[in-house]
């Protein structure tokens, strides 16, 4: 398969690695650095591109990508808000993907995060909160993996009916950030009650989660013409292994 970047920070160079180890070329890599531009012939050669680059950059990076006839793999946080201008904009036949975490591992920790909240809504004396913690050059918060888990705690629990970044309630769940070091990222998410605690975590190792999960998407989408979440192919996967 004929690859394109989109962006080529450590997620890029990291995406590079595991797409060229499960036999993919790259073709184009467009970055601030490079002379490749997304109107290009380099660029429309590939199969599917794969975007990890900055939230104001990410909307139009999308749409040109698409305009060009290239299936976009998105990664980039902090534009959820916008995705609907791209679903908006995609033409016939065209595929998009966009997750807020493409580590495969992350998307399991969803499915129990939903669980769980199913659970405690009978369950009113627990209340949770959400620590995320991620490397100093993130620049969103909450990170899209932590708004994502509180949108599925909001959605599972009648008496969780927002979040905020400060104590505001016991109606909204409180999401804690934390930027140290070089952390990949941590999501932690306690229900707390006045006589135990029950906490669900998931701590990545590495970028390589996220990489991997993203060159398997792109790996997905080409054949999946559309507008998709990592769900679409994460129920494929878990059909395929009944």
């Amino acid at each position: 398969m004929k690859i394109a970047l989109i962006g080529y920070g450590r997620m890029g160079h990291a995406i590079e690695r595991i797409a060229l180890e499960r036999g993919h070329e790259i073709v184009a890599i467009v970055n601030i650095d490079s002379d490749t531009a997304i109107d290009s012939d380099e660029f429309r050669r590939a199969d599917v591109a794969i975007e990890f680059s900055i939230p104001s950059a990410a909307p139009a990076n999308v749409r040109d990508a698409l305009a060009q006839g290239v299936p976009v793999v998105s990664g980039t946080t902090g534009w959820a808000d916008r995705l609907q201008e791209v679903r908006s904009a995609m033409p016939d036949g065209g595929a998009f993907m966009w997750s807020g975490n493409f580590s495969l591992g992350v998307n399991l920790f969803f499915a129990v995060n939903k669980y769980l909240a199913r659970l405690m809504a009978g369950f009113p004396q627990y209340v949770p909160d959400m620590t995320e913690t991620h490397h100093i050059h993130k620049l969103d918060h909450p990170s899209g993996t932590a708004l994502m888990a509180a949108g599925q705690i909001i959605d599972a629990h009648a008496g969780i009916n927002g979040w905020s970044e400060e104590p505001a309630g016991p109606d909204k769940l409180l999401i804690n950030h934390i930027r140290h070091g070089e952390v990949p990222g941590i999501h932690k998410i306690t229900w707390e009650s006045d006589i135990d605690s029950i906490t669900l975590e998931h701590s990545a190792k590495s970028r390589d989660g996220f990489a991997l999960g993203a060159v398997m998407a792109a790996e997905w989408l080409p054949s999946h013409p559309g507008f998709h979440s990592i769900d679409d192919m994460m129920n494929d996967i878990i059909h395929g292994n009944k």
